[in-house]
């Protein structure tokens, strides 16, 4: 089996939470009975490795007890093995059971691929797509599915053109093949062979391959034609769920209360998920009134909702109304819903939009305090800036010093907003300091050094200001240009 172990490890060093194992208990336990009474087969083991893909302990159990019965030999209970190793994140085990395998069928290596795309090693997909061809092994269009994914995520066009052209010639045209392509050609770029895609299948569309078009649309940033695709079928969560991600990145309120519509139409006005993306997208257009009715019309509101509106206040500068809610949520015992860190990083960002401050050191210290929940280096640094903003200088650096004898908690935000505070309140000394180490956690971002240069100029040190300039441009680093976009409405 062809694999590159160094990106291996990488990716083992990041595990992927688990799911819950709570569906599966009655699978295990009927498992668990059959080996007390003696009689486990070849048979019993991919049942109860489906329910152990879930946990790395049980897996490893029962991957011992087919070794005893000798079960790991077949390719059956191997290839489920193999499976329940990929889907519980110890992939060297699950490469170790491929390489121990005497006989490598079809949906062997469709297993191992696939396994290979979810842990990120496209490279290796293919690599060993082709390892499965050169064997003289037959693939299936599920081998195909897997192997495209891995074509878009190294947009290796080439090799998705040639599997797109080995599917016309074998006349396989199924929905889900054609997902399939409309994603990797979505992944590439290639809008346009997208459509064609959609455009050249026969049989019956269904709302799957709607919604895979749809999230290619807003992907490439085509959003009017992903309104379009919109308006020819029948919507469900997943496809309204796309459609109000079009409106928030486009900024098109019109079409969003088109959608909204479209969500209350068809029941769906008391799903949280759509109702927070209405909230969003109301926030996004600067319609707080509106998603502050959504909101209050959610009937079970969790705790998206709540940073949803939190955050939809903050950043339009009612940081006051922003904590109300914030203190709304944690006080009221019917709510039954507890701030997360994303929750905390919002009212904090309002409380230093606004001034808020000591509401936002109650906010800062509650979090580790009552919800024992450890601040990030974002946290960190609103709070900073927030100090800043108040001219608590001294406070605000000594809660600095103290992160930078954890570089695990101080990064480039940090420092930036430490600087910002130095240079609302010109203290020079301690700027110079904080420039340092910004220089050096963040070298190569040209708007690190237009941030000192603005700093250096601010207190009046012109030589220091334009050096910066003039190393940023003998290393060739420039800031990337902003841009704004509006929808324009034209009447007849």
């Amino acid at each position: 089996m062809k694999r590159s172990r160094s990106v291996i490890s990488r990716v083992l060093s990041q595990p992927a939470p688990l799911p819950s194992l709570a569906s599966h208990l009655d699978d295990v336990r009927l498992f668990r009975h059959a080996h007390c009474r003696g009689v486990l087969s070849d048979d019993v083991f991919p049942p109860v490795l489906a329910a152990c893909r879930f946990s790395p302990s049980l897996s490893c159990q029962v991957h011992a007890l087919m070794v005893k019965t000798s079960a790991n030999l077949h390719p059956v209970p191997a290839t489920a093995l193999l499976d329940a190793y990929s889907r519980c994140g110890l992939l060297n085990n699950a490469l170790d059971v491929f390489d121990g395998m005497a006989l490598r069928d079809t949906v062997a290596w469709n297993t191992l691929i696939s396994c290979l795309v979810r842990h990120g090693l496209a490279a290796d997909a293919v690599s060993n797509f082709r390892s499965m061809a050169e064997d003289g092994v037959a693939f299936t269009g599920f081998t195909l599915c897997s192997v495209l994914k891995a074509c878009a995520s190294l947009c290796a066009i080439r090799l998705g053109k040639q599997i797109h052209a080995w599917v016309i010639g074998d006349g396989d045209g199924s929905v889900i093949m054609a997902t399939a392509l409309i994603d990797f050609y979505s992944g590439c770029g290639m809008i346009q062979d997208a459509f064609d895609v959609f455009r050249g299948l026969n049989c019956e569309k269904d709302v799957a391959i709607y919604n895979s078009l749809i999230s290619a649309c807003i992907e490439n940033r085509q959003f009017k034609e992903a309104f379009s695709i919109l308006r020819m079928m029948k919507p469900n969560e997943v496809t309204l769920t796309c459609a109000l991600s079009a409106c928030s990145e486009s900024l098109n309120l019109t079409y969003g209360k088109e959608v909204h519509c479209v969500m209350i139409r068809h029941g769906f006005d008391s799903d949280a998920t759509l109702c927070n993306a209405v909230i969003n997208l109301y926030a996004k257009c600067g319609e707080v009134t509106s998603g502050r009715s959504a909101f209050e019309l959610i009937p079970r509101k969790n705790v998206v909702s709540w940073t949803s509106i939190i955050e939809a206040y903050g950043s339009h500068g009612h940081g006051i109304e922003a904590w109300k809610l914030f203190r709304k949520m944690v006080e009221e015992e019917s709510n039954n819903v507890s701030p997360n860190a994303v929750t905390f990083l919002s009212v904090l960002s309002a409380c230093g939009h606004s001034g808020l401050v000591n509401e936002g050191r109650e906010c800062f210290f509650a979090m580790s305090n009552k919800y024992g929940l450890n601040p990030g280096p974002e946290h960190y640094a609103c709070f900073i800036y927030l100090l800043g903003r108040a001219g608590r200088i001294e406070e605000a650096w000594d809660l600095y010093y103290n992160l930078s004898l954890d570089s695990n908690k101080l990064n480039s935000a940090v420092s930036i907003a430490m600087l910002n505070a130095c240079k609302a309140n010109m203290d020079l000394v301690r700027g110079e300091q904080v420039a340092k180490h910004l220089m050096e956690q963040d070298a190569e971002n040209p708007g690190s050094y237009i941030l000192l240069s603005n700093f250096y100029a601010a207190a009046g040190k012109w030589e220091k200001a334009e050096s910066l300039r003039r190393l940023m441009r003998e290393r060739q680093l420039k800031k990337e240009v902003g841009n704004s976009q509006f929808d324009v409405m034209c009447c007849s």
